[in-house]
């Protein structure tokens, strides 16, 4: 009685482990030979998956040419080593159309309004994921923005936008995939709720991953090269219809880069030629909704532009936690905190774009554009309230010359927030204006040409403590410090 007791444990212990079976694309007709358009099988086997309670979608090595697939509920789209999902070209017309969005006013671009005409979308959809060591080429997927309001809206141009776009879903894992070339977005996540993206690499020629109006997200041991856009961005846009913050969100362990496209999976490693190189970790622009409790760390950004913490949409930015950043050549800068009133939303709302209590810690940057190491701007009457600065060395090239002292640098206002655009500020180390609780401590600035701003400028700076501040000068710079 024992012996066939145990024998029943058994068979209903490995039948449950095997009740949600593995559906190999290829058993619904995919080939994997790069010239046979894989899509419709994939659908298909995904919908076997469905009807069976959910499962794993297998894709073996070969080569898939896809237009749109359609993730849905429990299931793992899993991209075996030697597997590629190759985006097909728009003259296929293989993309699902982008949907409608219901007329409303956009606040934000088509990229974040649209999602159905993705290589791989999914839409309030629960327990979903894509694994494997395979990888996703967006060959076929564009780069630009080519969604404008009330010119697509229901139809297709026949052009897959994004690699990857989670929108409304809950449980989501990607983990372990590669993605080159990811097209507007490799990946974007909206209006998702509890999920990780973990050991991916992303080596793209616009943004790597975008995380915009979610919650209780994950993004750990990630390798992110993008130089012409935003390697790690959150966003709280206008996609949803309302403004949705985008909180408790966690960036830990990634790396991210501005190499030339493809030179990061080659092994090359290829600066950028052109002036422009992004491949940040950025909050913002689009900021409707504000950002809560967000913490990033040990991370490593390595030629490309600095932290960005932008809220300009009339949101709320607070409870930011940076600590355990390594930065080599920097570009524009390695610290960027604005607040502004762009406003990109609607017209009825009358709240300030604000931000408070923000804390950054033990940084380390070498080789930083000279254009300035840190800057704090908010708006004069609506400051930046509590920003903690501590245990950061700075290393930048320096060469700004004493004109530049008397520059008076624009407000923030309705432009948009890009430093560069703004030009250098009157102090090479930390410009702020318009701050409310400073509080700098353990700071050490450098530079390799003769620098004749000074370290610091506090303008409408209330309630600063400077402690531990290592800033040379040249001869002939009278305050260190000017207030």
């Amino acid at each position: 009685m024992k012996k066939q007791l145990t024998t029943l444990l058994l068979t209903l212990y490995f039948g449950a482990a095997t009740a949600t079976g593995i559906f190999n694309v290829r058993d619904y007709g995919a080939k994997g030979d790069g010239k046979t358009l894989d899509s419709p099988a994939i659908n298909a086997a995904i919908e076997a998956a469905v009807s069976d309670g959910g499962g794993q979608v297998l894709l073996p090595a070969g080569i898939y040419l896809s237009g749109s697939i359609r993730l849905r509920s429990n299931i793992d789209l899993h991209l075996s080593a030697g597997c590629t999902i190759l985006a097909a070209p728009a003259s296929m017309k293989a993309y699902d159309p982008s949907e409608s969005f219901g007329g409303f006013p956009e606040y934000q671009d088509g990229g974040h309004t649209y999602f159905h005409n993705s290589l791989i979308w999914a839409e309030g959809q629960t327990n979903v994921s894509i694994t494997g060591h395979g990888m996703i080429d967006g060959q076929g997927l564009t780069k630009k923005d080519t969604e404008k309001a009330g010119i697509v809206q229901g139809g297709s141009i026949g052009t897959g936008d994004k690699a990857i776009a989670l929108k409304l879903c809950r449980n989501i894992l990607i983990r372990d995939i590669t993605i080159f070339r990811g097209g507007h977005f490799a990946i974007i996540t909206t209006g998702c709720d509890r999920g990780n993206i973990d050991n991916v690499t992303i080596d793209t020629n616009r943004d790597g991953i975008d995380i915009d109006c979610c919650k209780y997200i994950t993004v750990t041991n990630t390798k992110v090269n993008t130089p012409s856009d935003d390697a790690i961005v959150l966003k709280s846009s206008y996609a949803l219809k309302q403004a949705v913050p985008c909180e408790h969100i966690l960036i830990t362990n990634c790396l991210v880069t501005g190499y030339k496209l493809g030179t990061f999976l080659d092994g090359t490693y290829q600066p950028e030629a052109v002036n422009w190189v992004c491949g940040r970790i950025k909050l913002g622009t689009e900021s409707n909704g504000g950002y809560r409790n967000i913490t990033i760390s040990n991370c490593t950004c390595v030629w490309s532009s600095g932290l960005a913490f932008e809220e300009v949409d009339q949101g709320r930015m607070e409870n930011i936690c940076v600590t355990n950043i390594a930065m080599e050549h920097v570009h524009h800068y390695p610290i960027y905190i604005t607040t502004g009133c762009r406003n990109r939303g609607p017209k009825e709302v009358t709240q300030p774009s604000s931000a408070r209590n923000i804390q950054i810690s033990n940084i380390i940057a070498t080789d930083c554009d000279s254009l300035c190491s840190i800057i704090v701007t908010g708006m004069k009457d609506e400051p930046i309230r509590n920003v903690w600065l501590s245990n950061i060395r700075l290393t930048f090239r320096g060469g700004g010359t004493k004109d530049l002292v008397k520059r008076d640098y624009r407000e923030q206002g309705t432009n948009y927030p890009e430093p560069r655009w703004a030009g250098p500020t009157p102090a090479y180390g930390l410009y702020a204006r318009h701050v409310e609780g400073l509080h700098v401590n353990d700071v050490t600035f450098r530079y390799e040409r003769p620098e004749y701003r000074p370290a610091m400028i506090l303008d409408d700076v209330r309630e600063a403590t400077l402690n531990q501040i290592d800033a040379p000068t040249e001869p002939g710079v009278e305050q260190i410090v000017r207030f």
